[in-house]
C-alpha cells in the first residue's frame, strides 16, 4: 500500500527562483515539485502538492486532503510564526506533520525562529533546500511503518 503524503507550501513559496536566491536558492517551486513527483513512485509515495498565499485557502486545503493521507509535510512560510489557525487545522486530522523551511531559520531573525506548530510537529527539517523536503519525505515514510 502506497505512502499517502500531503505536501503544502506556504505564501510567497510561488516566488522561488526570484526571490532572494542568496536565501532560498535558485530552484524554482516547479522544479522543486519535479524532484518530489520524480522520487515518489520509486518509493512507494502516492503525493498531492499545493501551494497558497492565503491561511484560509491552506486550511480549506487541509480540510479537504488531510483525510486522505497518512503524512502532512508543509512549509508554512511567514505562517509559521504566527497562524494559529493552521496550527489548529493541523492537528485536527491527528496525522504526522513534517515542518519545512528552504533556509535555516534558527540562523535568521528573531521572529523566524519562532515556529507555533512546534509541539505538534513530528519533525523539523530545515536550511538544505530541495534535501529539507526529501528529509521530510524520508520521516514520513518511516512514521507510517
Amino acid at each position: 500500500m502506497k505512502t499517502k503524503i500531503l505536501v503544502i507550501h506556504g505564501p510567497n513559496l510561488h516566488l522561488l527562483g526570484f526571490r532572494e536566491k542568496n536565501v532560498y536558492g535558485t530552484k524554482t517551486l516547479s522544479e522543486i515539485n519535479a524532484e518530489i513527483k520524480k522520487r515518489a513512485p520509486a518509493k512507494g509515495i502516492s503525493l498531492r502538492i499545493f501551494q497558497s498565499n492565503s491561511e484560509g485557502e491552506i486550511i480549506d486545503l487541509l480540510t479537504k486532503h488531510a483525510p486522505w493521507c497518512d503524512c502532512i509535510v508543509i512549509n508554512p512560510a511567514a505562517y509559521t510564526h504566527y497562524s494559529y489557525a493552521i496550527r489548529d487545522a493541523l492537528a485536527a486530522f491527528d496525522k504526522p506533520v513534517v515542518e519545512v523551511h528552504l533556509s535555516d531559520v534558527s540562523k535568521r531573525e528573531a521572529f523566524r525562529k519562532i515556529s507555533v506548530i512546534k509541539d505538534i510537529r513530528a519533525g523539523l527539517f530545515c536550511g538544505e533546500g530541495l534535501r529539507s523536503y526529501l528529509k521530510a519525505i524520508e520521516l514520513c515514510l518511516k512514521l507510517k511503518k
